[in-house]
């Protein structure tokens, strides 16, 4: 396939041609005037030569508007691109193609993929992007918005199926867990496909992102159980520590002499007490702790 390589088409300035129009049609009409006085070939070959021109010529002048160029076509040859806003002239036999440069928002359909643990999920992206190259958006895709959808929604769809929904090892990524990390791929992974298409991704972010409805209530009855586990842990490493100050400081304050049996006991009030869910109530022994 030839590559197409933008440059910049030549152009005049629209109101100097503009003048040069108005010249040429009154040089027409002043030569139609003399014909119609004294009849000559030589004046009839040039009247019809500046007709020909004035009503071809008016074809070439252009507007380029902030953030948009045309693309300029010779029967068939790409022979440039006008970037530059403004007025101007340009060769009035060509085609000429508008292409927007302003950035535009792809908003991507909610797709249902499997993650890489196999849940079935949806997931939906925002796309920000804009044509940095108007002749490769114009020659080498069909239609480059279509283009950008199609990519965008494919590339999704590989990214989902590299991450788990959500890890619970804190040191792997996962598309909850990791937005940031997970846009740059996603970015990343758009822009390797749209750059045949003469496109640049400025941003990349997930929009939408939820187990499927078949699995929602399961998997969120999941989530609940590895939080109450790990709220647990937590609370067992922290009493755990706790006790273990407390028979220190006993001991390095000569406080209370304490046994291998009180110390069981202590501990085991203190494992109560503090990993117990309801408030403990206090139990005053009036005795020793052997009675």
């Amino acid at each position: 396939m030839e590559k197409v390589v933008e440059k910049n088409a030549v152009k005049l300035n629209g109101y100097l041609t503009a003048v040069v129009y108005l010249v040429l049609f009154l040089l027409t009409l002043y030569i139609f005037g003399s014909y119609a006085k004294h009849p000559e070939g030589e004046k009839l070959l040039a009247f019809i030569v500046l007709v020909v021109v004035i009503a071809i010529y008016p074809l070439g002048f252009i507007i380029i508007q902030p953030n948009e160029s045309k693309v300029l076509i010779l029967f068939g040859k790409y022979i440039g691109t006008v970037k530059n806003s403004g007025f101007w002239w340009v060769n009035p036999l060509t085609l000429k193609k508008k292409v927007s440069l302003r950035i535009h928002n792809f908003n991507s359909d909610v797709i249902k993929v499997n993650d890489l643990d196999g849940n079935p999920i949806e997931i939906a992206a925002v796309i920000v992007w804009r044509v940095v190259d108007s002749a490769r958006a114009i020659f080498d895709v069909q239609n480059y918005e279509q283009f950008v959808a199609i990519q965008s929604e494919t590339a999704i769809r590989a990214l989902a199926t590299e991450y788990s929904y959500d890890s619970g090892d804190d040191t792997k990524m996962s598309l909850r867990t990791s937005q940031n990390e997970i846009s740059e791929r996603l970015k990343t992974h758009i822009q390797q496909r749209l750059d045949i298409a003469g496109v640049e991704i400025l941003e990349a972010r997930i929009s939408h992102l939820a187990y499927a409805p078949e699995i929602a209530q399961a998997m969120l009855r999941r989530q609940q159980a590895q939080a109450v586990v790990a709220a647990r842990q937590k609370i067992v490493e922290g009493a755990v520590g706790m006790v273990d100050m407390a028979l220190k400081t006993l001991s390095e304050q000569h406080i209370v002499q304490l046994d291998e049996d009180k110390k069981a006991t202590m501990v085991n009030n203190l494992m109560v007490a503090l990993v117990s869910e309801v408030q403990a109530q206090p139990v005053i022994n009036t005795g020793t702790l052997y009675q």
